[in-house]
Parts: structure tokens; sequence; C-alpha cells
């Protein structure tokens, strides 16, 4: 298992921006991409291949009222650029909590491979 912690990420609302009509990575985007970048890279986390589960626990940098699915646009997509896996459709399982505020917030993501998927065969003894 790999258990990271990772700053406070943008909200899907402020990671893309509209540039000369096309979606881009935001500059405050592109800023914690490469925070977490670094981390992964720290940790020396080698990319998790196969199917995933996923646990993240949030915990926010104050008492406003956050939706826990706007986190997960810039955290998966930084955790895929910074290698801890190949690519998050390999997720699987995905849990995602959001625990008390903590100062400039702080997000635990514990990342576990799961076993190969069974084989199903119909019809064949």
């Amino acid at each position: 298992m790999v258990t990271l912690t990772l700053p406070w990420p943008p909200s899907v609302n402020h990671y893309w921006r509209m540039w000369r009509g096309r979606m881009l990575i935001s500059r405050k985007g592109r800023q914690y991409r490469d925070a977490v970048v670094a981390i992964v890279r720290a940790t020396q986390v080698k990319p998790l291949l196969g199917p995933l589960a996923i646990h993240i626990e949030l915990f926010p940098p104050d008492a406003r009222r956050r939706d826990v699915d706007n986190a997960l646009k810039a955290l998966n997509d930084s955790l895929e650029h910074g290698g801890a896996f190949v690519d998050d459709s390999q997720i699987v399982w995905l849990l995602i909590e959001k625990s008390s505020n903590v100062r400039g917030g702080k997000v635990i993501v514990r990342i576990c491979q799961c076993g190969p998927p069974p084989i199903v065969r119909s019809g064949i003894s």
C-alpha cells in the first residue's frame, strides 16, 4: 500500500480555464500538479499496475461547504502525472471521506493494488 499526504487540491471549478477557445489546466492546477509530482517522486513510489483501490481522506482548510467530488479531478490527474499509477482508469474502488478541518487543508491518499479480476467461465466444465 502507498500512503501519501498531499496539499489541499483546487476544486474542479478552479482546475480548468478557458483560453482562446480551448480548455486548459489553470495556473493553480499546474502548481498543484507540480507539488504532487514532487511529493510522489520524493517518496520514490513506483507506478502501481492493475486494478487499484483508493481511499481519499479530505481535511478541508476551513468550515466552508465543499463537495467531496470537486477535489477528485485535480487529485487523480496529479497522482497519474506524478507516476503513482499509470492511468486513473485503473481505479476500480474509490472511497472519499471528509474529515475535520485542518489549517491549510490536506489530503491523505491510500492506494493499493487489487487482485486481478476473476476469470468467469460460463458453460465450461
